[in-house]
């Protein structure tokens, strides 16, 4: 199952640490946690905070431990297709969640968005018979027509909106691919 990931974190610098965590799958589950911090979690940036509107004082106060919600990744992600738009970011926070809690760093892995979108509408086009030469431009376009509004709409910069986001924009592309396979079919 394909599950689009998003983290939210305290700030981009150097010490910086996972405070949100969101996450979408293609079968409608889906689940959100704030995250309080593991002991040496201490960077924190005013900047990051006035983007995703999360305050320290409300991590403490809400957040679920750091190594509950890695438990709860585990329990839920592990063996799935995992995705996230910015996954060398996402990736060092999903790293830093899972070491803090005792866990193997790579326990999950996650990989680029736009692997599972050019993938999936691949796919959908090889199945309805479309060479691989045609495909390649035909799925181009139709990832440069399902992003262009989703482009114009910022990011929410909340973990798990973030993460629902991603995935209307796949079931997007599917849709589309969907069309021009039957279009290709003659349907």
């Amino acid at each position: 199952m394909i599950v689009f990931v998003d983290f939210e974190a305290s700030s981009l610098g150097r010490h910086g640490f996972p405070i949100e965590v969101g996450w979408a799958a293609e079968d409608g589950s889906e689940m959100g946690f704030l995250i309080r911090p593991a002991p040496g979690w201490e960077e924190w940036s005013a900047d990051a905070e006035r983007i995703h509107g999360i305050a320290l004082d409300r991590l403490w106060r809400e957040g679920a431990p750091h190594a509950a919600v890695a438990a709860r990744m585990l329990e839920m992600l592990s063996g799935q297709a995992l995705y996230a738009s910015a996954p060398s970011w996402d990736g060092h926070w999903l790293s830093l969640l899972l070491r803090a809690s005792g866990l193997p760093r790579h326990a999950l892995r996650l990989r680029d968005t736009e692997e599972a979108q050019r993938r999936t509408a691949d796919d959908i086009l090889a199945m309805a018979g479309i060479a691989a030469g045609e495909r390649a431009a035909l799925v181009d376009a139709i990832l440069a027509a399902a992003r262009e509004g989703f482009e114009t709409a910022a990011p929410a910069h909340r973990a798990l909106a973030d993460a629902r986001r991603e995935l209307r924009l796949w079931q997007n592309i599917r849709r589309r691919a969907e069309a021009a396979a039957a279009e290709a079919r003659g349907d």
